[in-house]
């Protein structure tokens, strides 16, 4: 028990001390931001690969694990931005997306290396690479995900006719959507930890802030929804933008709980570094 307040205490200081709450509010800014040039960087790409159900996937992908008072206005608002025709893969305003998409991911970077409480030595054009690199695989997975549930209707039918014993695990598989947007969270997670800051990381080493990420998103959705329902006057207050501001402050909160994540990582290595440090000096 004195071992993980300690390491509470650590990561909650450090967060508090280093700018964590700005640097939640400059990730939530760059996620809002980057989240309609990434969609329409990403539809623009699958459109020329074929993919033409990939909107309709990635908003599902992107908003299942948002509250539906917050993520019903703006994902209506990416549908209407995507049913725009567009020149091509290659035109100025695709490129340009693609370019500020990949800011989100730099806002990450940032915050991680600020949490894990290490300097970025990659030169500039390295991490950018990396950054646009990231969103083109993550436009590449949504675009295999989409595929797969074009597909899937139809095997579930097959299934059906040739194997209705299976019925009850049918059921279940028909909530693909929860399922597949969160083993899509979780896969985003670990990518970050593991890759986006500086210095090398193992698996095991970013389990503990992966899983206190999951837990305090999943509360931090159900209050915030709550607030929302019963006391909030964003609507009064903001008129127009407040489907704008009730997002903004969500991915403030999540952005709060991701950088509380890696904080909590750094804390535990550093706590194990530290006892491995006093076994040495005792023998």
């Amino acid at each position: 028990m004195k071992r993980t307040r300690s390491v509470i205490w650590d990561a909650v200081t450090h967060f508090n001390n280093d700018d964590g709450w700005a640097m939640a509010s400059h990730v939530a800014l760059s996620i809002l931001m980057a989240l309609f040039p990434f969609m329409i960087f990403g539809t623009s790409l699958a459109s020329f690969l074929g993919a033409n159900a990939y909107a309709e996937t990635a908003s599902h992908l992107i908003f299942d694990t948002w509250p539906e008072s917050i993520a019903a206005p703006i994902s209506r608002e990416v549908i209407n931005v995507l049913t725009v025709e567009r020149g091509g893969l290659l035109t100025l305003s695709v490129l340009a997306a693609a370019f500020f998409s990949a800011n989100g991911v730099e806002a990450l970077r940032v915050s991680l290396n600020r949490a894990y409480r290490v300097t970025e030595t990659r030169a500039w054009y390295v991490t950018r690479a990396q950054s646009l690199l990231f969103v083109i695989l993550a436009v590449l997975v949504i675009m295999a995900i989409s595929f797969l549930l074009v597909l899937a209707p139809l095997a579930l039918k097959l299934a059906r006719q040739f194997a209705p014993w299976m019925e009850p695990m049918f059921s279940a598989v028909d909530n693909w959507r929860i399922l597949i947007a969160a083993t899509v969270l979780v896969a985003g997670l670990v990518f970050s930890h593991l890759w986006l800051p500086a210095g090398r990381r193992r698996l095991y080493d970013v389990i503990p802030g992966i899983g206190l990420t999951l837990v305090a998103w999943m509360a931090g959705a159900l209050m915030f929804a709550s607030y929302l329902k019963e006391f909030a006057t964003y609507v009064s207050t903001y008129a127009g933008l407040a489907s704008i501001m009730i997002a903004l402050v969500f991915l403030y909160i999540i952005a709060a709980i991701f950088i509380l994540g890696a904080e909590i990582n750094a804390a535990i290595l550093k706590a194990r570094k530290r006892a491995e440090t006093n076994q040495v000096t005792q023998r």
